[in-house]
């Protein structure tokens, strides 16, 4: 406390000597000055914490040395202090980012105040979030032996997401670290509870959560007949923790009517996944009714390339009437000529953008070493997506569209998770190339490290031949071939993966959002 220096600068400064005494006995260093000049010329000399600053001053006026001391030194919080209440000077003031405004006559008290917000406010919440997280530790650690319901784990990962947030903006290592192993230890229950009850979503008259192919039936189509234009975006690979990093960005447009968790199918991998929302049939059906459309793994070509007309099949199936469009962005050329273009959609029932942008990160992390270095960590991964976003053809869409009075969806297909841990897989020439899930005949593997599907029209996966089997990694686990091991290893490991089992990859956000 006693390196705290602050310059009180005012024009009666002498009037404010019992002031300055209360603060000096609390441990502050108080530089005084009578005029914006003086007050320039010890800021040039010496460098403060805080300024307090006089509005009302003869010569420099408080508003002239502000701009001044702002072009001098940006970062340095400035506290306001004035006798007017005049809305101008206020106004003037917050514009040129002071930190903080009192209104004369000031008590002790107040400034004590003014300056624990200002300068220990980072110590201070980073205290309150430590201890707050320190309760709640145990009461998760309690509530991880007993979840057992698909809404008791949503409720758990939404959790363990807001204080990974909460903590990411504190110094304290050691509590992130806490946080880190409480994920793993949920990852572990998690995979066991989708190993039990899994295929018992696909029982007739079974209770099952809202899944990728009932998502568009189930969660769309209700707002659909409200009648709004809506527009719906499927953002690839979005995790919850990415969606809330940039949910800020979008609240300047639009305001959040209901957020919900959903469920990505397994695997949780796009070709699955994606397809299985725009056609509203798990990829068994899409095989069977959609042979023209449905690509297996070993089948040869891109495995989403019929979304559109997946989801005109199911449109037409649910007898639904719409004007609708379908958009695929996988470039920044494409994203700036749907800006450029977005207004002719603005009579649209329903206008779908499936965005792959996080998609590409993720993939080149995988493959390119600066992304390495600049998604390190899950911290680093959200800060990346957050970047992008927030300058992206994406943003100005959604601008856009809220100023033509669209009804905003935002949603994704499936999460990813940073793998750690190799497992050793081997199969025969036609095993599927995923990390995370593979899918052939005459697999080897750990058994500890997968949840196995042996007869995968259990769960309504397509059978490549009669005896191919599907094994999908569980939490942080990728898969390794054991020829050219160790190379392998080292050029996956710390890379974003999808299409196994883990909180991030299946429990997955639907933010249904109405424009400002």
């Amino acid at each position: 406390m006693s390196d705290i220096k602050v310059l009180w600068v005012d024009d009666e400064i002498d009037l404010l000597k019992p002031h300055i005494l209360f603060l000096e006995n609390k441990n502050y260093k108080v530089t005084t000055a009578q005029s914006g000049t003086e007050a320039l010329e010890e800021v040039r000399k010496q460098n403060f914490d805080i300024v307090f600053l006089d509005e009302n001053m003869p010569g420099l006026t408080g508003l002239e040395t502000l701009a001044e001391l702002k072009e001098f030194e940006a970062s340095l919080p400035v506290v306001m202090i004035t006798k007017s209440e005049e809305e101008y000077i206020m106004e003037e003031a917050i514009g040129s980012k002071i930190a903080d405004y009192l209104i004369k006559p000031v008590n002790p008290h107040q400034i004590l105040l003014s300056l624990k917000k200002n300068l220990d406010h980072s110590r201070l919440v980073s205290e309150k979030t430590t201890s707050s997280y320190q309760q709640e530790f145990r009461k998760i650690a309690m509530d991880l032996s007993m979840v057992n319901s698909y809404e008791e784990w949503a409720d758990m990962y939404q959790k363990l997401v807001y204080w990974e947030l909460e903590l990411e903006g504190i110094e304290d290592s050691g509590m992130f670290e806490i946080l880190e192993s409480q994920k793993t230890e949920a990852n572990t229950q998690f995979c066991k509870f989708i190993d039990k009850n899994y295929s018992k979503w696909f029982e007739r008259g079974s209770d099952f959560p809202t899944m990728s192919h009932t998502l568009f039936r189930d969660k769309v189509v209700p707002e659909l007949k409200k009648g709004e234009s809506t527009l719906l975006i499927v953002v690839d690979n979005l995790r919850y923790d990415q969606w809330k990093s940039f949910e800020p960005f979008i609240a300047n447009n639009y305001k959040k009517k209901s957020e919900e968790m959903y469920y990505g199918i397994l695997p949780s991998a796009t070709q699955y996944a994606r397809n299985a929302i725009f056609s509203g049939l798990m990829p068994s059906d899409m095989e069977k009714l959609h042979p023209d459309l449905w690509l297996n793994d070993t089948d040869e070509g891109g495995k989403n390339m019929h979304e559109e007309e997946f989801l005109k099949a199911q449109i037409d199936r649910l007898g639904l009437s719409l004007n609708w469009s379908y958009h695929k962005i996988s470039s920044l050329k494409q994203g700036k000529r749907l800006v450029d273009n977005f207004k002719s959609h603005k009579n649209e029932d329903l206008t779908v953008i499936v965005y792959n942008f996080v998609d590409i990160i993720s993939h080149s992390k995988t493959e390119m070493e600066v992304i390495k270095e600049l998604a390190s960590t899950d911290k680093a991964y959200r800060s990346l997506t957050q970047s992008w976003f927030k300058n992206s053809p994406l943003m100005e869409i959604i601008q856009q569209a809220s100023q033509l009075g669209f009804k905003l969806i935002i949603t994704t297909d499936h999460g990813t998770i940073n793998v750690k841990n190799p497992s050793k897989v081997i199969g025969d020439k036609n095993t599927s190339l995923n990390l995370r899930y593979k899918t052939g005949r005459s697999l080897t593997y750990e058994e500890k490290d997968v949840l196995v599907a042996k007869e995968p029209k259990s769960i309504h996966l397509p059978t490549i031949n009669m005896s191919s089997s599907f094994i999908f990694a569980k939490g942080d686990m990728f898969f390794a071939y054991p020829n050219n091991y160790n190379h392998y290893v080292s050029y996956f490991r710390n890379t974003y993966q999808h299409g196994g089992v883990s909180l991030e990859e299946m429990i997955i956000p639907f933010v249904v959002l109405d424009p400002k």
